[in-house]
């Protein structure tokens, strides 16, 4: 069975099929916002599949799935991929990225990517949501007059 090489989250990546793979901001694990429910504008989930040459050349399915901290589905998706094997029979590994636009956390805790590979369940990544304090507004007799720039 294909397995998992690498997982992460990015606030952006770009894959091509055969090629290098561009990602900024990886690593993500933690996300914090003054209120919820909060509004998320983009995540890039990024996964290297393995593939090895007897699995080539036919359909695997890929599901990933976020969990909130009750165990509720918040988001998901499933696709079905094919590797191409190499004339060598080495193993292939196929970097795909999955792009997440405005995903909606109801509350604060410990989220879960499940990453599932022909229907088993093969990585997990955890995510943070965390509140962060509200920015507080200084009292207008702190406030300073912006620099002049006279000429």
């Amino acid at each position: 069975m294909p397995d998992i090489e690498y997982a992460f989250l990015a606030d952006a990546a770009q894959t091509a099929p055969g090629q290098k793979f561009n990602v900024l901001g990886g690593g993500i694990s933690r996300i914090g916002g003054p209120a919820f429910p909060l509004r998320h504008p983009h995540l890039a989930l990024v996964v290297g599949l393995r593939v090895t040459a007897p699995e080539t050349e036919r359909p695997h399915e890929i599901r990933f799935v976020l969990l909130d901290p009750d165990g509720g589905e918040v988001a998901g998706a499933t696709g079905n991929i094919v590797a191409h094997g190499q004339a060598d029979a080495r193993d292939t590994t196929l970097t795909l990225s999955i792009d997440l636009w405005s995903l909606t956390f109801p509350k604060p805790g410990d989220y879960s990517f499940r990453l599932l590979v022909n229907g088993s369940e093969r990585q997990r990544l955890p995510l943070q949501i965390v509140q962060t304090p509200q920015p507080q507004a200084k009292p207008e007799s702190e406030m300073q007059p912006p620099p002049r720039y006279d000429a």
